[in-house]
């Protein structure tokens, strides 16, 4: 069995260490980058002249100039919320008759990503904006992949459950599963 296990894992190029790769990458590289702006936001990186938390005070855009206050309007919070629910969404909608352990896990990443919103409330700006572009940039992602055309751009085969009209598809799911309730 382990034989032909290893054979599927070399003709199918597709190793399951590939699929964690990602998370021992970027989860600590989230992570860091967080910190790292924490540090910059709060001024506990110092460096000689204009410091950095200066220029994040006084670099900011739209309603919050100042990116190591707090967003007051919670703009940015709720959008975090929101983009990382739709990602958690998209993939439910993708599974069909989910096992009792992924069903705990993706309710596990609901809770999540609804906790996110108050503590992006009490963080500096410079973080939440940061988590935000990480986040609109996973969901960009999630949505270019499902597009047929750009993955015969990128040459990536499509599968058997790959569908022509995949944004009509995740929006007939999404329809029907949160707005046509009874």
């Amino acid at each position: 069995m382990r034989r032909l296990v290893s054979e599927l894992y070399i003709r199918d190029n597709c190793h399951p260490f590939k699929a964690t790769v990602l998370v021992w990458i970027q989860l600590p590289m989230w992570i860091f980058m967080s910190v790292a702006l924490r540090n910059f936001s709060t001024g506990a990186a110092h460096a000689e002249g204009f410091s950095v938390q200066e220029q994040l005070a006084t670099g900011g855009v739209l309603w919050f100039p100042d990116l190591t206050s707090l967003d007051s309007t919670w703009i940015l919070p709720i959008s975090i919320g929101v983009i990382n629910l739709l990602i958690v969404e998209i993939f439910a909608l993708q599974k069909i008759g989910m096992s009792r352990f992924q069903m705990y896990v993706t309710y596990f990443v609901r809770a999540v990503s609804v906790l996110m919103i108050p503590v992006a409330a009490t963080v500096p700006s410079s973080i939440v904006l940061y988590w935000l572009c990480s986040s609109f940039m996973g969901l960009s992602q999630n949505l270019l992949l499902r597009s047929p055309r750009f993955r015969q751009l990128c040459r990536i085969p499509l599968t058997k459950g790959d569908s022509e009209t995949p944004y009509k598809d995740l929006f007939a799911a999404f329809y029907a599963k949160f707005i046509s309730r009874k």
